[in-house]
């Protein structure tokens, strides 16, 4: 009897291949490389798929429209914002003598988004929560805005790139020597 023929393509290294390999027909997604969760060693990466349909800063960042620092302080502004609001699973009970206690987590959270606020000022604080908390698009900020053109929808994306470059700054995801080189180049 003649001997069985293995596929030679077989390869060891696909075995451990945990990629999604069909997606949602309305699924928009990106590849990211993420730190390895099972590794044993440490700062080993891998490939992940994220989801961006509902992500406009992850959108941005998979599109290479931000660089990292920006993409880091939008999220760190996000998990700020995440931190600083107010539990809503939590059943308030009427007749409860005190309170929630606020913690020191939530505490600095509000110090650091007043900060942002006032460094943003009030129509940049107000894009950046449009964009960042409510996730709009810059077509969606113009509509409700009254401003319709693609004109208003560069500036908005300009000034919302402006704002991440701050918040980039304030959190500590760059300094400002590297902003000064990043606006030059544009």
């Amino acid at each position: 009897m003649g001997r069985v023929r293995r596929n030679r393509s077989y390869k060891l290294a696909q075995i451990y291949d945990r990629r999604s390999r069909e997606v949602p027909f309305n699924a928009e997604v990106a590849e990211v490389e993420i730190d390895n969760p099972l590794a044993l060693d440490p700062g080993e990466k891998i490939m992940a798929i994220r989801s961006i349909r509902s992500d406009p800063l992850g959108r941005l960042h998979s599109h290479h429209q931000i660089d990292e620092a920006q993409y880091r302080g939008g999220r760190a502004f996000q998990n700020d914002w995440e931190r600083q609001a107010m539990d809503p699973t939590h059943e308030y009970v009427d007749g409860a003598r005190t309170r929630e206690p606020v913690t020191e987590s939530q505490r600095q959270a509000v110090l650091r988004l007043n900060r942002i606020e006032r460094e943003l000022g009030t129509d940049g604080a107000a894009l950046v929560h449009d964009v960042l908390v409510l996730g709009l698009t810059m077509d969606q900020i113009g509509q409700r805005r009254a401003v319709r053109t693609q004109r208003w929808n560069d500036y908005f994306a300009r000034r919302f790139r402006e704002c991440l470059d701050r918040l980039a700054l304030i959190y500590g995801f760059a300094t400002e020597a590297g902003t000064q080189r990043a606006d030059q180049r544009r």
